[in-house]
């Protein structure tokens, strides 16, 4: 039988510390005079104590390295657990959200998906905007340690490719985790507050600025505006683009080139493809604009980029309704949610190294084809890749669109139009933030979504965030056999 021990120690105390840094909005609305600091007090003394009692009482079950059960369980609880008490301040404060909109706010924000339910941003307490901008933050530097230490060892969507970089664990996984979160967490902390510099340089205000770069870095798209970030229009976006592409690349490479190696970083032929598209998909729209729109250059390039940069990242800000520029613009943002960073960063989605795999899979068959008696093996950064890896790859792909299907067809069953439903579905389990259609478009949200359908797609984000495949195995009969 499993020993749950050691995930409820891991678990209580990740509640426990997020219990303390309640104290951090809690101060915003102290200094601003807001009066909603008892909100934070109330949430922070509640989430504290139930992450040390649990902590406590399983405190005897500490042990070196996590069975892949206990890492199963571990990556999963911890992203189901952390947005409910997460949620909180949102039923107690200004926003008095249901537990349904608590709870689909607080995943949205620690899958850093960025889908929201609340609207009058601009009126809303400081330490509320602080509290969904910090969720976000801590669930981008949360995630990269998960893709960099529990997937690879748990062989999840051919992620086990990035075991021998991603710092080799060796089978003893949370003492090397903490080596590892140290190291990223140094790099993190050192590109936000660059980008909160930026915001500065380009005219936000300090509030904004802090919101944003929190954001930004995590990728996650909560903004402090309802115009989300069409209320910065101008030289913001090219720095706001500029980091999130920073974000959305591997952090192992940061911290090579940190160690004094720096031909990792351009070698990487995932960096490659993933820059390459976001050029070409910018230069695609700025054309477009410039004959169907006609726009000027200089302002269809920066919506271009800043959008295309946005999406593809899953960080989900929207300066402008994409929607109006056309049908062909709409459609292909839709896919161009489905593409995704690069592994080992705070992007979301398929991520641009399993479609690299597929298409090295799909070339040595086309060649098998030509010539059958030939050995031709898929090879990925110069190296041959193994077959459990494309296996693992494959069994993505198939998760993922069954998974999306299945999706879109509950929330049509709640009562969505097509558009909303498949949409929706998308933008849940890529985490991207914003879908098609009126209500949940860029110039949208989820306020008005019905209930069932929320925790449908709050359910979607958390499955998305941890690669479908991690969450899918805790439901089968072997995971659980002794």
């Amino acid at each position: 039988m499993t020993d749950l021990r050691p995930v409820g120690y891991v678990i209580g105390t990740l509640v426990g510390l997020l219990g303390l840094t309640m104290a951090i909005p809690m101060a915003m609305d102290l200094a601003t005079g807001s009066g909603e600091w008892h909100v934070f007090f109330r949430a922070g003394v509640i989430t504290f104590v139930a992450g040390v009692t649990l902590a406590l009482a399983t405190q005897n079950g500490q042990q070196q390295g996590l069975s892949i059960r206990q890492m199963f369980l571990l990556t999963s609880l911890i992203w189901l657990i952390l947005p409910l008490f997460g949620g909180i301040p949102f039923m107690l404060g200004a926003t008095e959200a249901s537990l349904t909109d608590a709870f689909f706010e607080s995943m949205s924000g620690m899958t850093t998906t960025g889908s929201t339910v609340f609207s009058g941003l601009d009126d809303l307490p400081a330490g509320i905007l602080l509290w969904r901008s910090m969720l976000q933050w801590f669930g981008g530097v949360g995630i990269i340690v998960v893709a960099m230490v529990f997937l690879p060892e748990l062989k999840v969507g051919g992620m086990q490719v990035f075991r021998s970089e991603a710092f080799d664990t060796d089978g003893k996984v949370l003492p090397r985790a903490g080596e590892i979160a140290a190291r990223i967490s140094v790099i993190y902390i050192a590109l936000t507050i660059a980008c909160f510099l930026g915001y500065i340089l380009v005219g936000m205000n300090v509030f904004d600025a802090l919101n944003h770069a929190l954001t930004t870095l995590s990728t996650g798209g909560f903004s402090t505006r309802d115009a989300s970030f069409g209320a910065f229009q101008g030289p913001a976006e090219y720095v706001s683009s500029f980091f999130m592409i920073l974000a959305s690349l591997p952090f192992v490479r940061y911290v090579q080139l940190l160690a004094g190696t720096a031909k990792p970083l351009w070698r990487d032929t995932q960096i490659h493809a993933y820059l390459a598209i976001i050029f070409a998909l910018t230069i695609g729209f700025a054309i477009y604009r410039l004959i169907v729109n006609q726009d000027h250059f200089e302002h269809s390039f920066r919506e271009g980029l800043f959008n295309v940069t946005s999406i593809i990242s899953g960080t989900g800000y929207a300066s402008t309704d994409y929607q109006l520029w056309g049908a062909f613009p709409a459609v292909a943002f839709f896919f161009i949610g489905l593409i995704g960073g690069c592994a080992g960063s705070t992007a979301c989605s398929v991520k641009v190294f399993r479609y690299q795999l597929l298409w090295a899979s799909m070339r040595a068959q086309i060649r098998k084809i030509h010539s059958p008696n030939g050995v031709f093996t898929p090879r990925y950064q110069g190296h041959p890749v193994t077959e459990d890896v494309l296996s693992s790859v494959m069994a993505f792909f198939s998760f993922f669109i069954v998974t999306l299907g299945l999706t879109a067809v509950l929330l049509a069953a709640t009562g969505l139009d097509f558009i909303t439903a498949v949409s929706g579905a998308a933008t849940a389990l890529a985490c991207v933030g914003p879908g098609l259609g009126e209500i949940i478009g860029p110039a949208g949200n989820f306020e008005t979504v019905n209930t069932p359908a929320k925790w449908i797609l709050a359910i979607a984000m958390l499955i998305g965030r941890l690669e479908v495949m991690s969450v899918f195995a805790l439901f089968t009969i072997r995971f659980w056999r002794a």
